[in-house]
């Protein structure tokens, strides 16, 4: 017999293959060394460990092979994941069909072992296996399932090609254990890797609620209800027609019109009616931003990415996931911004600043803008290709002068709104007062008209509101000057309102506050009013005073 084979040996001594000549006092040592040495063993060390395992157990037992795999269901096949053979033995091949190995699929998957000192041992049932097991070159086996927590992770199996190997009672009850710690030692690390899935996963779904709270409380500042779509005309009927009609599907939309028009309550009313109502909300006003800044804020960024990035940040398209995203004055995006916009309009995916993993992003985008967006394609300041894929479905909405029907019905919701705001009673509307509003042609739009009804609500002494602080162009003199100068006028933009300026303070003597003043009559504040006046050149003629009202 033998020599008991020492637990410390050179690394090309072979080692007895008579397991009555091995000493169990060397076998209890290596078991107990091979199962301190999983203790801390971390997740990512995990599959050296189990390599040098496999080594130390085959050249101790003079066996020829060792392997561990785990079940693919989705393929019925096993995968190896561990192995290592004696030089000259070839490993077991990867993957292997389940429908070869049928006999030892069912044992392992019911948690059962299978010993084999020939293979004429197993049982007939096996008879498929037994061919597939000469394929292979085996000789000898011992298949124990990895079980723990009453799963069966997958296998190990012990093996002989040379010569066979017998598996006496001790030894396999031996073998046994070592499956055990290598099934703990495995579920331990699926239990880790969940773990740290999970608290990735919290760590990004908290980053996103706070996202989405902080954009859902800047929009409970800047969008009004539904409610605020007041109007019963027949352009406005067609508007919102519209809406219905593209609510219900996830199209892109192009909301056109001027200043003041609502535009902002046609994407809102839109996103309310769609079937992403319960997802957020998500508003972004290109114009509003710097260009540095505004990839930062539709795409995000990782910490690092740039000067000030000193945290990772998770742009508009991946909060607006599952939702809407507005994206206001889209005509103020810069060119080089376009080109990505476009690829996430058309597949859904971008990346963050300084990352390089594709994100996708489920989030139907609704465009706005008071610009003529099929002009700026024409003179290269906008993407043609970007502009057709935005204008899948436009509305047009319609300014105030166009829906002059709708004033009184605007002046009485505007009115109702703000009593509470200015502590006022209710105040009567007289059709006087009606008549004065609708006669003004609203380049505000309807933004202009609840200032001018706040303005007028704040000015009104008694119960009935009296309008007096309409600028003095109305629509009959907007029309007759619009067809002096349509074709005389070639002053530039600053000059017009140098000349515009001018002509209103003359008009008022020269008073910058009091009653009837010039700041009052350009419907802006009297210092902003000077600030124009000095950045213009505008000075009050020398000798001139404004008169006493």
């Amino acid at each position: 017999m033998n020599d008991p084979a020492p637990l410390a040996r050179d690394p090309g001594e072979a080692a007895s293959p008579d397991w009555v000549a091995q000493s169990e006092t060397s076998f209890e040592d290596l078991l107990t060394d091979l199962a301190a040495s999983f203790i801390n063993v971390e997740a990512g060390a995990l599959d050296a460990h189990i390599q040098a395992a496999l080594r130390r157990i085959v050249r101790f037992l003079g066996l020829d092979r060792c392997t561990i795999g785990r079940f693919d269901d989705a393929l019925a096949q096993w995968t190896v994941t561990h192995s290592w053979a004696q030089e000259g033995i070839a490993p077991i091949p990867s993957p292997l069909a389940e429908a070869h190995f049928p006999y030892l699929v069912a044992r392992v998957r019911a948690g059962l072992p299978t010993i084999a000192q020939r293979l004429s041992d197993l049982t007939p049932e096996a008879s498929l296996d037994r061919q597939s097991l000469l394929r292979l070159g085996q000789k000898s086996l011992a298949v124990f399932p990895l079980s723990a927590d009453a799963q069966v992770l997958g296998w190990v199996s012990f093996g002989a090609v040379r010569r066979e190997h017998a598996w006496p009672d001790d030894l396999v009850r031996r073998l046994r254990l070592i499956a055990g710690i290598f099934a703990n030692a495995l579920m331990r690390r699926r239990k880790e890797t969940a773990l740290k899935g999970a608290l990735a996963e919290n760590v990004a779904l908290r980053e996103r609620v706070e996202a989405e709270n902080a954009v859902w409380r800047e929009e409970a500042l800047l969008c009004g209800s539904f409610d605020d779509l007041v109007g019963e005309s027949p352009i406005l009927r067609r508007v919102l027609l519209q809406v219905e009609q593209v609510a219900r599907t996830d199209s892109t939309v192009l909301v056109l019109g001027e200043t003041g028009t609502g535009k902002d309550l046609i994407a809102t009313a839109i996103h309310r009616r769609s079937r992403r109502a319960e997802h957020p909300l998500i508003r972004v006003n290109c114009a509003a931003l710097p260009t540095t800044l505004i990839e930062s804020e539709l795409f995000g960024h990782e910490k690092g990415a740039f000067t000030g990035a000193i945290a990772r940040k998770i742009g508009r398209f991946e909060v607006a996931h599952g939702g809407t995203l507005v994206l206001d004055e889209i005509g103020e995006l810069p060119l080089e911004l376009q080109a990505k916009l476009l690829r996430v309009l058309q597949s859904g995916e971008f990346e963050r600043l300084g990352a390089t993993a594709t994100r996708r992003s489920d989030a139907r985008v609704i465009a706005s803008t008071n610009r003529d967006l099929e002009a700026m394609s024409r003179d290269g300041s906008f993407r043609p290709d970007l502009f057709y894929r935005l204008s899948v479905f436009p509305i047009t909405v319609p300014p105030l002068r166009e829906r002059k029907e709708d004033i009184a019905l605007l002046t009485a919701y505007f009115v109702e709104k703000l009593r509470a705001k200015l502590g006022r009673p209710a105040l009567r509307i007289p059709d006087r007062a009606v008549a004065a509003l609708m006669a003004y042609d609203w380049p505000g739009n309807v933004r202009e008209l609840g200032n001018i009804v706040e303005r007028s609500m704040i000015l009104s002494p008694g119960a009935t509101m009296v309008v007096d602080v309409l600028p003095r162009t109305t629509t009959g003199a907007r029309a007759t000057t619009d067809n002096r100068s349509a074709e005389t006028d070639n002053r530039t933009l600053g000059e017009v309102e140098r000349d515009h300026i001018l002509a209103v303070c003359a008009a008022c003597d020269w008073r910058i506050n009091g009653t009837g003043n010039a700041a009052e009559r350009l419907g802006i504040n009297p210092n902003t009013l000077r600030s124009r006046m000095l950045k213009l050149g505008i000075a009050r003629p020398v000798g001139s005073r404004p008169r006493r009202p």
